[in-house]
């Protein structure tokens, strides 16, 4: 079983910024995972926000291209997603999500179902 656990979240101004963490134990070979960050926002489904796998180019939705940037920490098994320049439609409980990588070509995993593991989730709230 793999554990996710996100930090972080909070309040903040329109314009400000946050930094997210996730932190992930458990049975998990971190290199291996895909790692992503989805977003969902009160009556509106979960959405992907961003995603990367160990020394891979990001993939963002384009709402958060310029502004966020994923990242992660090989040694201290953590994602991370900065984000700056925040706006009120940001305003979210924002989740960390896994999936093992198991061949050697594959997509920009963007949806919900393809992802196995999922974190309690973090609330950030931008005022305007």
């Amino acid at each position: 079983q793999v554990q996710l656990v996100e930090s972080g979240g909070g309040w903040v101004q329109s314009g400000g910024s946050l930094r997210l963490s996730c932190a992930a134990s458990g049975r998990i070979f971190f290199d291996s995972y895909y790692m992503a960050w989805f977003r969902q926002a009160p009556g509106k489904e979960r959405e992907f926000v961003a995603a990367m796998k160990s020394g891979g180019t990001p993939n963002y939705r384009d709402s958060v291209k310029g502004r966020f940037t994923i990242s992660r920490d090989g040694a201290k098994n953590t994602v991370d997603l900065q984000m700056n320049s925040l706006k009120s439609e940001d305003t979210a409980v924002y989740y960390c999500a896994a999936r093992p990588i198991r061949s050697i070509f594959f997509p920009h995993w963007t949806e919900v179902s393809d992802y196995d593991y999922w974190g309690q989730g973090t609330q950030v709230t931008v005022s305007s």
